[in-house]
């Protein structure tokens, strides 16, 4: 397997104040990595190292083996930040503009053409919301908003999707639904890190776990995850995991 994302020994601090401290991980092609943790133990940054938008005080992060600040890796990732869903609220732009903005890493804002406009349509059809493509975004649901900014991604041909926390205030229905799409991308061959304060959901859907707080206390297979006391000693307390056979 090739590794899309090779971080060692990476630390990170806002100021005097650590945030990451000596994390190493790799994340392979078509994986699917759950990243868990308390509030305040570092995942939004960590995400952010992992896919170069912040650069770690030391250590390394390379994606697509290349470091990851680095011009141009940026194109190959699909990134839906926390709490998007709530900003898209105020844009005022339809569904189809809001993706086909996923094209403009690839040539800036220049002219469409017909690939362009192709792959636009596909990502609307590979995620179900053709029909809402001439809906304005803040009339959406959350969960159609979100499947807006996968969509957005589809387009731009990324081999990364990463996510914060993507379906918080988003109901039960189209939570499921949203992470069956996530799982049909994964299986597809889509490489996906997401962040989720869902620890059930996570241990059931990623393949893979990383359990975070400043240090990295677990990184495997959800099997073993929940036979190890890494969420306890992570979350500084005693803890227990509900898995969802749904």
């Amino acid at each position: 397997m090739t590794a899309v994302v090779e971080a060692t020994d990476v630390t990170f601090a806002y100021g005097d104040r650590p945030v990451i401290e000596s994390v190493s991980l790799d994340i392979e092609a078509g994986g699917f990595l759950g990243l868990v943790g308390p509030n305040g133990s570092g995942k939004t940054t960590l995400l952010e190292l992992l896919i170069g938008l912040r650069r770690p005080d030391s250590g390394s992060v390379r994606l697509f083996g290349e470091p990851a600040h680095r011009r141009g890796t940026g194109k190959r990732v699909g990134y839906v930040p926390q709490n998007v869903s709530d900003a898209a609220g105020e844009m005022p732009v339809t569904v189809r503009e809001a993706v086909r903005m996923g094209r403009y890493p690839r040539h800036g804002f220049g002219r469409f053409d017909d690939d362009d406009r192709a792959a636009v349509e596909a990502a609307l059809h590979r995620v179900e919301i053709t029909d809402l493509a001439d809906r304005r975004v803040g009339r959406l649901s959350g969960g159609q908003r979100q499947r807006v900014f996968i969509a957005r991604a589809l387009a731009a041909e990324a081999d990364l999707l990463a996510l914060d926390e993507p379906t918080v205030g988003v109901d039960a229905e189209s939570r499921e639904a949203f992470y069956d799409l996530l799982g049909q991308l994964n299986d597809e061959g889509m490489t996906i890190v997401l962040i989720e304060h869902d620890i059930g959901v996570v241990t059931t859907r990623a393949s893979e776990i990383a359990c975070l707080n400043r240090e990295l206390y677990f990184h495997g297979d959800p099997e073993t995850f929940v036979e190890t006391d890494a969420l306890a000693a992570a979350y500084g307390g005693s803890q227990s995991i509900v898995r969802h056979n749904h």
